[in-house]
């Protein structure tokens, strides 16, 4: 998913040049640390929540070259085999739920409801259906011959892993990214080098505690914590066979650039900037509670979260009122309490940008409301109070970038061409939305929107939907993942090709050639295809002719 600047070839790490040890909550000023040790705090109170020692480029190198050694071992299982290490990956996710919730909120700074909607009980359904489904996907394949001329010529695919995977993954959704990831590469028979956000890394140990109780055979996962400014050449670099990378647009350019240099193949979700949709036929109360939880989530720090709303003129002043009465109920505050909706953000660079954005709107005429009842906390954390922000323009920072926190730009439209052209104004393409009661036309207006994925009725979710690919049009990212079209990408297609017909001494076009030779191979299109019954028949002769050549040595 998209998160700001995370894990660059020549920039800081995790996001917008951030750096690898975050100063703690309340200050802007760097702490100073052992180089070789990432210190990671609470974001909602300042607290410090554990350190790690930093890996180095030649442990990383060390990693993969282990990784290739098992890898041959590992792909060669049954699918049956790595089902049952899933399974208990599963379980014992399920089996710790709470302590897994409990340390996303604390190093996130997302609520502890939040960290388990949105990373512990996704994580448990993906490896559910990637253990249960791969060996389907994945299968063997007997391809069907394409002509009857060349049907003796029989096609089996199979699909073979890369080898080895590396994965950089984000902070804002630091466990259920990285993990849907893990258990595709697992299934389809990689293994998996993977570099967690510096900044979530308790949060990462939770991924190795995962696969450890799996009982994963040794090599086949490693986990490493190299600084983001140098991950991506040392990924890169490394003797890798995949790179799956979540971050910013600059930054997966970069990464795409330096792949090419050895044709190495990358997976890229770089951002949204999404757009939700609101026809004059909507439920209103469902259309903003959507709003509410899709645009506020996770504090607003969620690629595919509502950012930019559009809301038809007839119900526009319906839609802001009820907005703002449905926020009166909101409470923002530590997210470890169950009573809470709204947490911290998670890095001091991306509450600065929050601001950035937000004052770029006011002074352009905006106008800012809070959405939030009740608000705790915020002389101790990084908090960020959400906003309905109206009379937007498209030149305002929270319209055309990826804002990536609390703030819901607000614009009215009267037809449904104005709406598309507004949604569609973007370099982004992640996900959007379309809210109207009649889902015909909800389904005619999200095939017109330029987005990867589009809800009708709901935004924010389709992650969770392990079975729907994920991923983006446009600056938004390269290939896919989950799903079929995620297992898939885990693979390559090895083709094989067999001659069933018995007897056989040549192919028809071999040599030696001829014109007589040449009439036969025409004779067998125009026996196909051509509109004339004589020229078919003419050319059935001239096809068998030819054809019994196949069986001659001379």
């Amino acid at each position: 998913m998209t998160e700001p600047e995370m894990n660059t070839i020549s920039q800081s790490d995790n996001t917008i040049s951030q750096s690898d040890n975050e100063s703690p909550v309340g200050s802007k000023e760097q702490f100073t640390t052992k180089p070789e040790v990432t210190i990671t705090y609470n974001p909602a109170s300042g607290e410090k929540v554990g350190e790690t020692p930093v890996n180095t480029v030649a442990e990383l190198n060390q990693a993969v070259a282990e990784a290739k050694k098992a890898a041959k071992k590992w792909g060669a299982l049954p699918f049956s085999e790595r089902k049952r290490h899933l399974l208990k990956m599963r379980d014992y996710i399920v089996d710790n739920a709470d302590r897994f919730a409990a340390v996303i909120s604390s190093e996130s700074g997302k609520t502890v409801f939040d960290a388990f909607s949105t990373e512990v009980m996704p994580s448990v359904l993906a490896l559910n259906y990637y253990a249960k489904n791969a060996g389907r996907v994945l299968r063997r394949k007997r391809l069907k011959p394409g002509s009857l001329l060349l049907a003796n010529k029989v096609s089996i695919v199979e699909r073979v892993p890369y080898g080895v995977v590396g994965i950089i993954s984000p902070w804002n959704y630091p466990f259920g990214i990285p993990l849907h990831e893990i258990a595709m590469a697992l299934i389809a028979g990689n293994c998996v080098v993977l570099k967690a956000a510096s900044q979530t890394q308790e949060v990462s140990k939770l991924l190795r505690e995962t696969v450890e109780m799996g009982e994963i055979p040794e090599g086949v996962f490693t986990l490493v914590n190299i600084p983001g400014r140098i991950a991506g050449d040392a990924f890169i670099e490394s003797g890798i066979d995949k790179l799956y990378f979540t971050g910013s647009v600059d930054v997966g350019k970069q990464l795409m650039k330096k792949a090419a240099e050895r044709l190495l193949p990358v997976s890229l979700e770089l951002g949204g900037n999404d757009a939700m949709i609101v026809l004059e036929d909507a439920n209103i109360h469902r259309a903003v509670a959507g709003a509410l939880w899709a645009g506020l989530s996770n504090s607003g720090q969620s690629c595919a979260g509502v950012e930019r709303i559009y809301v038809h003129e007839k119900i526009y002043e319906d839609f802001v009122t009820e907005l703002k009465r449905q926020s009166l109920f909101l409470r923002q505050g530590n997210g470890s309490s169950y009573d809470v909706e709204i947490g911290a953000m998670t890095t001091q660079k991306q509450l600065e940008t929050v601001q950035k954005h937000l004052a770029d709107a006011i002074d352009k005429g905006a106008k800012a409301t809070p959405l939030v009842g009740v608000s705790t906390g915020e002389e101790k954390g990084r908090f960020h109070k959400p906003y309905a922000v109206e009379k937007v323009s498209e030149d305002m920072l929270l319209m055309k970038e990826e804002t990536f926190g609390p703030l819901l730009g607000i614009d009215i439209f009267s037809t449904e061409e104005e709406a598309i052209a507004k949604a569609n104004n973007s370099n982004l393409g992640l996900t959007a939305s379309v809210w109207t009661r009649d889902r015909k036309r909800g389904r005619e207006f999200a095939r017109k929107l330029e987005a990867g994925t589009v809800t009708i009725n709901d935004h924010l979710m389709t992650h969770g939907l392990a079975e729907t690919p994920w991923g983006g049009f446009k600056e938004s990212g390269l290939g896919r993942t989950h799903g079929e079209e995620g297992l898939l990408g885990m693979t390559q297609p090895h083709c094989i090709v067999d001659d069933i017909l018995p007897g056989v001494q040549k192919n028809m076009w071999w040599y030696p050639h001829g014109k007589d030779i040449y009439d036969g191979l025409k004779g067998g299109i125009e026996l196909l295809y051509a509109k004339s019954l004589p020229v078919k028949f003419d050319g059935a002769i001239k096809l068998i002719k030819t054809f019994f050549r196949t069986f001659r040595k001379n």
